[in-house]
């Protein structure tokens, strides 16, 4: 029997077909335009050409293309690449020079904070490389999970937000300290073993995932919630080998009744002729610690020469000293061979033994006291 004209109109299917059509033009109207067809296709363009050739290049170049596979169906060796270091720069002009920028960060805690500070860097993304390194404990443990979730967002969003690499190392060392708490961390007593401890994970780091591509290392602890967004081409732009901001925290300063900062970071110092004495009695494997009054080395410490009435981001000074709550390096300052020592150099250890080394290398050690970033307030 034939069906009704009218019956077929108000067909169930044709029904629900329409209402997904009419649900689908909504959804289109309304949602945020995309990214514009060149700028997306530009980006995509570079990061293939940023590209590793093989599954052995380093870990700072993505690896997007397969091995080709032999007539017999194993895949082929990996060629040899070459790479020449003569022509790779680190210059003030570091955006317009395509210049690749590593940032390290040892990870026992994860912060949001941190995560969206390094989202709203400027500098384009698939120039930058990620790479942290975790103890194996469980703060280690859940660090490392709320990072793989906050990578998983950001590297499937669009493309431009994306970075180029990503690394995620686990400490194959037990951490000295189990507690990650800020009086534990900072107890005078646990400063030497915690500090050889993260010396030993700041060099894995770096050693581990600086490629032959990268220009500059950016050095920076995971509690750096605010920094500009045009930290590292402002750092750049200095054209120093080693350079440090100042590195304070903000506060409610309750007898004030409002906001205020405060220095945090003591590590970066100007050398002392007290000091220097302290060192000259000590015994080979004791160390030097700043902001101790236990320890009075009286030496010029950058984190309380900011004049805040007359501030100057460009001031530089000379320092012996640098703290790695941020710190840009030009990555061959690496490659000759500086490194946080795990033990004492000069009396000296990880950030702090790092400049002294550098140094001795020949290379200068800039802090700059009217420059800030700031660390999270626990």
């Amino acid at each position: 029997m034939a069906v009704a004209r009218s019956m077929r109109r108000t067909s169930p299917i044709s029904l629900v077909l329409a209402a997904l059509l009419a649900f689908g033009f909504i959804c289109f109207m309304l949602s945020p335009s995309a990214p514009s067809a060149s700028s997306a296709s530009a980006s995509s363009q570079q990061r293939q050409e940023n590209a590793a050739e093989h599954p052995l290049s380093p870990p700072t170049k993505p690896f997007f293309k397969s091995q080709p596979v032999r007539s017999d169906g194993y895949k082929a060796a990996p060629p040899v690449v070459h790479y020449d270091l003569n022509s790779l720069t680190n210059t003030p002009d570091s955006i317009a020079n395509g210049e690749r920028v590593l940032i390290l960060t040892p990870l026992a805690r994860f912060y949001q904070g941190y995560w969206d500070n390094i989202e709203k860097l400027t500098y384009p993304h698939e120039l930058i490389s990620l790479g942290f390194i975790a103890p194996k404990t469980r703060e280690g443990n859940a660090a490392v999970a709320a990072l793989e979730k906050a990578i998983a967002k950001t590297q499937s969003g669009p493309i431009d937000n994306r970075f180029a690499s990503i690394s995620i190392l686990r400490q194959d060392f037990e951490p000295p300290l189990k507690s990650q708490n800020e009086k534990a961390r900072h107890a005078m007593s646990a400063q030497k073993e915690r500090r050889q401890s993260m010396s030993r994970a700041r060099n894995s780091l770096v050693f581990t995932t600086l490629g032959p591509g990268t220009s500059w290392v950016l050095w920076l602890d995971s509690d750096i919630v605010e920094t500009p967004a045009t930290l590292i081409q402002d750092l750049t732009g200095f054209d120093q080998p080693v350079i440090v901001p100042n590195c304070f925290q903000r506060y409610y300063d309750s007898s004030k009744k409002k906001w205020d900062v405060r220095p945090y970071d003591y590590n970066s110092w100007v050398d002392s002729q007290t000091a220097q004495n302290l060192a000259a009695n000590m015994g080979p494997d004791e160390i030097l610690l700043e902001g101790y009054a236990e320890m009075p080395t009286y030496r010029t410490l950058m984190a309380h020469l900011p004049d805040m009435k007359k501030l100057d981001p460009k001031k530089m000074l000379a320092l012996d000293g640098v703290g790695g709550t941020a710190l840009l390096v030009k990555a061959d300052v690496h490659r000759d061979g500086a490194m946080f020592p795990a033990f004492p150099f000069f009396h000296l250890v990880e950030t702090e033994g790092f400049a002294k080394m550098a140094r001795r290398l020949g290379y200068e050690v800039i802090g700059l006291p009217d420059y800030f970033v700031y660390h999270y307030n626990e």
